[in-house]
């Protein structure tokens, strides 16, 4: 037969673990939210920062590199003069059309005979080239050989300019734009003017 536990022993368990159970519920309220959690959220927090600075050095030590490829990149992209030099489809726009009026003006000083009477951006195009293509509706009211000259001017300057769906049509009374009196014959030409961008400069970074 089990010898019965004194009340002695017994109370003095029972206080002990009424006691843990107190220490328990002190640390669950006060010691746990008011001091455990935060050292740990700090200790996450600069266990972080010491990866960001780890990534940090090892991209600063990689600038060099990165700076050499991006000049390497650049010095490629100037000795190819045949991209326009804008760096988006809208400055490229903007500076085919002045290429445009530039050639027309120096073909026809005072657009006496050669003027152009429509240019707009053609956008929204589906193509398939390797590079982005901007192009620029045109339509000119020209004699002959101030279109021949116009047409020569664009596609054999720098950067290097193509003229596409070149449409011509004869008309008896030519009128430019400013001068009051027509002249006899002339051309009424349309056609798309178009460059090309340069490729994107993309510099990939290790991390």
């Amino acid at each position: 037969m089990a010898t019965p536990v004194p009340s002695t022993d017994r109370d003095r368990w029972l206080a002990l673990g009424l006691l843990l159970a107190v220490l328990l519920v002190v640390y669950a309220l006060f010691v746990h939210p008011w001091w455990t959690a935060p050292m740990l959220q700090l200790n996450e927090r600069i266990a972080a920062l010491q990866e960001r600075e780890q990534r940090i050095l090892a991209e600063l030590k990689q600038a060099p590199e990165v700076a050499r490829r991006l000049a390497e990149v650049t010095r490629r992209q100037s000795a190819m003069p045949g991209f326009l030099p804008e760096a988006n489809a809208e400055l490229a726009t903007a500076g085919l059309i002045q290429q445009l009026e530039r050639v027309v003006a120096e073909a026809s000083p005072g657009n006496r005979s050669c003027a152009i009477t429509n240019r707009s951006p053609l956008t929204g195009q589906a193509t398939r080239e390797r590079f982005n293509r901007v192009v620029v509706q045109v339509r000119l009211r020209c004699g002959n050989p101030e279109l021949a000259q116009v047409l020569h001017s664009l596609e054999s300057g720098t950067p290097r300019l193509f003229v596409n769906n070149l449409n011509v049509l004869a008309q008896r009374m030519y009128f430019a734009p400013g001068v009051r009196n027509p002249g006899e014959g002339g051309l009424d030409v349309s056609f798309d003017l178009y460059g090309y961008l340069p490729p994107s400069v993309e510099v990939s970074r290790a991390r």
